[in-house]
């Protein structure tokens, strides 16, 4: 017998990076290897020295073949081993190594927005629907749409193993949420990115597009964010260490908005229960702060804090990257190490070794 790999890959697309995903067949007990494909088709190298390599670093039960398929998360690499320039995976892995004995853990929340003839899903086809306030965790009639999506995509990442932890529908109609955590830096980022994968795969079945885009209309209605929930060993035991962390990320606030995800200035305006992009706070139970502490949180003093700035297309392995070298090193009394994201321009693969 034989079983299919889906192997799934983040590709160089700017400024916000896409999902590519191809299939490898291989012979009942054979575990998935490297594999390689054309960078020059998915921003990642030029023609003429177009290879790169997938490397798997995680694996999870096919939810929609279902039997003993697999999907296969990859990172890049260039053809000497090495990772990619776009390979975020690599530097975010540092950085958790680094602070690993403080135990940082998050939890993501994914908004995002379904599209169809180019309209946001349930909407007119000229105009607009109902102005914001039915919809958020709404029930019934032409308020709800996609709600079949949604019950495939939850039952099928709870197939695969993935985290999730829960769905609601969102502010703006035809907008909706899930959660991924609490979980380690890197399997967050990975199992967000596969559950990325899975709801735009089964909104297929449906000629539904799944948008990522943090302002998808403009005007009067909501943005879509990634929330991202965040603790060490020290706040999980203790309120002095959050305020180390919500202070630390008042410190460097240009460098996390600039990699938050693009078009992040459309969404932090000030409204729409965000704070403007240009400025920094924190509090309890405030949604118009950069950064939130859960009343129940500030009640217990002990617990995690919310950073509410990522946009809904950020790279979970930028964010996590960043909030743990800006969060950890504070609470370690050091400096951070200047995590570095992913250069932008397409590189030239290395020869392969001999």
């Amino acid at each position: 017998m034989s079983y299919q790999a889906e192997y799934i890959w983040i590709d160089g697309t700017e400024p916000t990076a896409i999902l590519r995903n191809k299939t490898r067949v291989y012979a009942d007990g054979k575990e998935p290897g490297i594999w390689g494909f054309d960078g020059s088709s998915t921003n990642q190298a030029p023609g003429s020295n177009s290879d790169c390599v997938l490397q798997p670093v995680a694996t999870y039960p096919d939810p929609i073949r279902g039997g003993s398929n697999i999907l296969v998360l990859c990172e890049v690499q260039l053809t000497d081993f090495t990772p990619h320039p776009t390979n975020n995976r690599a530097k975010t892995q540092a950085v958790a190594e680094k602070y690993a004995d403080q135990q940082p853990m998050f939890g993501i929340e994914q908004e995002y927005t379904f599209f169809k003839d180019g309209r946001p899903l349930g909407w007119p086809a000229t105009g607009f629907p109902e102005p914001q306030g039915p919809y958020y965790c709404g029930t019934g009639g032409g308020k709800m749409v996609g709600r079949e999506i949604i019950e495939r995509h939850t039952q099928a990442c709870i197939d695969a193993g993935i985290g999730i932890e829960g769905t609601n529908a969102e502010v703006m109609k035809g907008q909706w949420e899930f959660q991924v955590g609490v979980l380690s830096p890197l399997d967050v980022s990975d199992q967000l990115w596969v559950a990325r994968w899975l709801l735009a795969r089964i909104a297929e079945d449906y000629d539904v597009e799944v948008s990522l885009d943090a302002k998808p209309i403009k005007g009067d209605w909501n943005g879509a964010g990634a929330h991202t929930n965040f603790s060490t060993e020290a706040m999980r035991n203790g309120y002095d260490a959050i305020v180390v962390a919500a202070d630390a990320l008042g410190t460097r606030v240009s460098e996390h908005i600039e990699h938050y995800g693009a078009g992040i200035k459309d969404r932090l305006t000030g409204a729409h229960e965000t704070a403007h992009w240009s400025e920094y706070s924190w509090g309890a139970s405030d949604r118009g702060a950069s950064v939130r502490i859960p009343w129940a949180v500030e009640k217990a003093k002990k617990g995690w804090l919310e950073d509410r700035r990522p946009n809904a297309n950020m790279d979970p392995y930028l964010v996590t990257g960043l909030v743990v070298d800006t969060c950890c090193s504070a609470l370690a009394g050091e400096s951070p190490i200047l995590f570095v994201p992913a250069q932008t321009e397409a590189p030239v693969p290395a020869p392969v070794p001999a």
